[in-house]
């Protein structure tokens, strides 16, 4: 970052190579480190190894609903307190409720959600 201080680690998880590029583009123009995992498995994995200081989930995803990787995230001690995000195309009411009820702290649609905005919800969850 331009001030010197140690990089913010994001873990982006979407199954989407497009559209985690997009994201993952304006995210590291900010000045944030991103790491992707392109399924539920793999988020887990990286979580645990790479310790992200917050973590953007997508909920449809291979093998593992997004929904049950924040669940398993939520019930393991090294990644309960990472903050998570949803950034979903889903944006039904009982979804969004449900990502609130299992601890996500902001669910963002994609189809609303310019590239930029990832990285101003990341500076106002983390300051």
């Amino acid at each position: 970052m331009p001030d010197g201080s140690v990089r913010m680690r994001l873990l982006l998880v979407d199954d989407d190579a497009d559209v985690a590029t997009m994201y993952e583009t304006q995210l590291a123009a900010q000045g944030f480190e991103v790491i992707r995992a392109r399924s539920g498995a793999e988020a887990i994995d990286r979580a645990n190894r790479d310790a992200p200081d917050l973590i953007y989930l997508d909920l449809g995803l291979p093998e593992m609903h997004g929904f049950d990787v924040l669940e398993r995230l939520r019930a393991a001690p090294a990644t309960a307190r990472i903050p998570v995000v949803i950034l979903t195309n889903y944006s039904e009411p009982e979804l969004v409720a449900r990502g609130r009820e299992l601890g996500a702290h902001d669910f963002l649609i994609k189809a609303h959600t310019p590239p930029g905005v990832p990285a101003e919800a990341t500076r106002k969850l983390v300051s």
